[in-house]
């Protein structure tokens, strides 16, 4: 073998040496960013959207449907001409100076059109609409940088603003059928929401909670929110059935066996997701028993006296976790019963605190009344009025009586 060839295999030997060398070296000093990953198989975006109608359960008239009513009227009464809701007020010195999340106050839209669907009244649908029209402003698509479109807020996307505002179109076809806001495309946004939804997965499950769309695409390891996941869940149980299509049933069930292997906590978000897995489709024997669980566990998490140092708002977390699991059970087939007079105590604690009435013997005037009637305070304590404790009153309550005409018509 010639000197020249003998030279030209050891030259290209040592590169591919150090080339090597210098693989491991870069990957070795160079911090992991986690980067968003485009979900490997989406559904195809349908326009116009299909014709689905919704199921409706219908509830029947008396006090707690007159509840629901008054907390939308509060809502209404409280709106901006600009669409916007009040976040949180203290009715006693009539403080607003909150910083809100915008978060909370989608999923408050979403309950504007609950009160729609349960009184028949285009009044809630016309301030949910004025609301909505506000709030998807803060929708950011950029198909070069991430896939899909996230809900912007306080610096980042948030993962449960994407999925609330699934559950808030959701909740207004569920009111009136129809997926346009006037030139928008409602069905369209709700699947780009749940494209970035499903790009937020971790390879070993579970999800990431925050994604900057304006640094490279990557997300935030590091930002948790509480429910974010289980608000994921009922976003892609919403859209299987806006849609139809089982790509988002097969993202809902992964999501939920991962879910099912963590740590029980008072999670409402995951007993609403749960029921309607249990309507849509059915519950496994695994599903069956992490609700039983989750059920236990939100009554026995907190005292339920009428302390005035109790908040109204936990409680009617409470409210929605249990009458979504009712309805879970009911439709499983499993035992549900038992869970009526654990309701009905946290109602009771609840309604204590819904304005005129107040545990908390204060002589309110009438003119507070006018201007605050139907508004949830939360305790003797802190007489504010917060958009979750009326949202996830609003939605526990339609569920419990929901559940009362299931068990009703069987």
């Amino acid at each position: 073998m010639s000197s020249i060839r003998k030279n030209s295999i050891f030259a290209a030997v040592f590169l591919l040496v150090l080339a090597g060398i210098l693989f491991f070296v870069v990957n070795k000093q160079s911090p992991e960013a986690p980067i968003v990953v485009t979900a490997a198989a989406s559904p195809v975006s349908t326009l116009p959207p299909p014709t689905r109608n919704p199921e409706i359960i219908p509830i029947a008239d008396g006090a707690l449907k007159d509840s629901i009513i008054a907390a939308g009227d509060y809502l209404v009464r409280q709106q901006l001409p600009n669409g916007e809701l009040s976040y949180q007020v203290d009715f006693m010195s009539g403080e607003r100076t909150y910083s809100p999340s915008h978060v909370r106050l989608m999923a408050g839209t979403g309950s504007l059109f609950t009160v729609c669907r349960v009184s028949a009244d285009l009044k809630y649908c016309n301030a949910g609409d004025l609301a909505l029209d506000h709030y998807l402003e803060l929708l950011v698509s950029d198909p070069e940088n991430f896939r899909g479109t996230c809900f912007y807020t306080e610096g980042n996307c948030q993962l449960s603003g994407a999925a609330l505002t699934v559950d808030v179109i959701y909740k207004r076809w569920q009111a009136t059928g129809d997926f346009f806001l006037q030139e928008r495309n409602l069905f369209n946004t709700a699947v780009e929401l749940g494209y970035f939804i499903v790009s937020m997965r971790k390879p070993e499950g579970g999800f990431y909670h925050a994604f900057d769309p304006y640094f490279g695409g990557t997300v935030d390891p590091d930002f948790y929110m509480t429910f974010a996941s289980a608000e994921s869940l009922l976003a892609l149980t919403d859209l299987y059935e806006m849609t139809g299509n089982e790509f988002w049933l097969k993202q809902a069930r992964e999501v939920n066996a991962f879910m099912i292997s963590q740590p029980v906590t008072e999670d409402h978000w995951h007993g609403v997701a749960l029921s309607r897995l249990a309507r849509l489709d059915s519950l496994t024997q695994e599903d069956k028993s992490f609700a039983d669980q989750i059920a236990k566990t939100v009554i026995a998490g907190e005292v339920r006296s009428l302390n005035p140092t109790n908040t109204s708002i936990s409680t009617a977390t409470k409210v929605e976790a249990l009458a979504s699991l009712a309805q879970a059970f009911y439709l499983s087939r499993s035992s549900h019963t038992w869970l009526e007079p654990e309701i009905r105590t946290f109602i009771t604690f609840v309604q204590a605190r819904q304005l005129p009435d107040n545990n908390c013997n204060w002589d309110i005037s009438n003119e507070v009344i006018k201007k605050f009637e139907g508004g949830i305070f939360s305790s003797c304590d802190e007489p504010s009025i917060r958009i979750d404790g009326l949202q996830n009153w609003i939605n526990g309550v339609t569920a419990y009586l929901e559940y009362q005409s299931m068990i009703k018509v069987k």
